[in-house]
């Protein structure tokens, strides 16, 4: 899964640097192309010459390379990888990728990519069982990076506990997992609507909710990242889709939305409804503005079309589709009755509290529920990170379908 993959290897100053060797040995005879940033710490533990030997490519330690005073362009190498593995990552390290803090060629680098990025942590027990290393963690987990979780033995303080990197057999081992996994969407072609929407009741007013939009965008940049062609039905949210494989369709009201979606169904391998599309709007629309008066005001409301109920009485074979469900109370009766109502593939149960706002926040507790009443929880993520288990449970309904 790793032949001609592009791979960037950063090393960082800990004493288990002496494993980047074996790991880049490991990744070149996979078949990688294996270029390697350095720390200035790190030289201390791994000379770049070993590095260079094994990688067969220079190795990068400063924004300059050569007698000349070469510049490196982290924008480039941030684009050119498939896949970039810091490993091992120090405590510093996963605090300056964390807040964002660029001293060095290895962060300018991670700041700059695109792809995935891996972090293979390595470090005393205390060191990384302390509350600011566990929150840099989380704070990369929720950027959508993956960490590669360290293990217990004994470590260099003389120490025995969690800290030592993973072996580069295992790190190897998880990375052509996760090409394998992500080669499935290789061409698929995606349905996405996110954000809410909008009915106008005047030129100046209109009834919505507070959907930000960011689960949708999440799934959306998830899954073309993993091959995938996206079509998002975007209702009005202050997001932009990054990836190039998403093409963002902007809509404003139910309407809309339900046209467009109708319009780009055919043909797709599957369909995620996440918007939350408006369930009512006003039966007439006020040219001009509505004045304010002492009266009481009316605003009489007709329903709008079930998207996902009309995208469910027009699928195909093969074709798969998802929907979404927001409970406050009774939420698998509900969501079962959506699964069977619509006829959805699997639906995704949020339950709305104060512990799971959902809408606006960057957090999410999520349930998935397929037709034959087999349920699988979630812990409370990030959207991006609920974004991917979403993917990776498409994923295997791909598999099997």
């Amino acid at each position: 899964m790793l032949f001609r993959k592009k791979i960037i290897l950063g090393v960082t100053g800990s004493i288990a640097a002496y494993k980047s060797a074996s790991l880049t040995r490991l990744l070149v005879k996979a078949g990688a192309e294996v270029r390697v940033l350095m720390t200035e710490s790190s030289r201390d533990f791994i000379t770049p010459l070993t590095l260079h030997t094994l990688s067969r490519n220079p190795v990068y330690s400063t924004f300059t390379l050569g007698p000349q005073g070469e510049w490196v362009n982290h924008v480039e190498l941030g684009l050119w990888a498939d896949a970039m593995i810091v490993a091992p990552a120090s405590a510093n390290t996963l605090s300056h990728c964390s807040n964002g803090i660029c001293e060095s060629i290895l962060t300018a680098v991670y700041l700059s990519a695109r792809c995935p990025v891996f972090f293979a942590p390595a470090m005393d027990v205390d060191m990384w069982k302390h509350p600011s290393t566990q929150e840099n963690i989380q704070r990369l987990r929720g950027f959508g990076n993956f960490i590669i979780d360290p293990t217990s033995g004994q470590l260099a303080s003389g120490l025995i506990g969690e800290g030592r990197m993973a072996e580069p057999e295992d790190i190897v081992a998880t990375l052509s997992a996760h090409f394998a996994r992500y080669r499935l969407m290789h061409d698929k072609s995606i349905l996405i609507t996110a954000g809410p929407t909008q009915e106008p009741i005047d030129a100046v007013r209109y009834i919505s909710n507070h959907s930000s939009g960011k689960m949708g965008y999440a799934l959306a940049e998830e899954l073309a990242s993993r091959g995938a062609k996206v079509d998002l039905v975007s209702g009005p949210v202050a997001i932009q889709a990054l990836h190039p494989n998403i093409t963002v369709i902007p809509v404003l009201t139910a309407e809309e939305m339900y046209t467009e979606s109708l319009k780009r169904f055919e043909g797709k391998d599957a369909a995620i409804l996440s918007a939350a599309v408006a369930d009512y709007r006003p039966e007439m629309v006020t040219e001009g503005k509505i004045k304010k008066s002492d009266q009481n005001l009316s605003l009489p409301l007709e329903p709008t079309k079930d998207i996902l109920a009309a995208l469910g009485e027009m699928k195909q074979e093969g074709q798969i589709l998802v929907g979404f469900s927001l409970e406050t109370s009774n939420g698998k009766e509900h969501a079962e009755k959506k699964l069977k109502n619509k006829k959805l593939d699997f639906i995704v149960l949020n339950m709305f509290s104060k512990e799971n706002m959902v809408f606006g926040s960057d957090m999410n507790q999520i349930e998935i529920g397929t037709p034959d009443g087999n349920w699988k929880s979630f812990n409370m993520k990030s959207k991006t990170e609920s974004a991917r288990d979403i993917a990776d449970y498409l994923n295997e309904m791909m598999l099997h379908a």
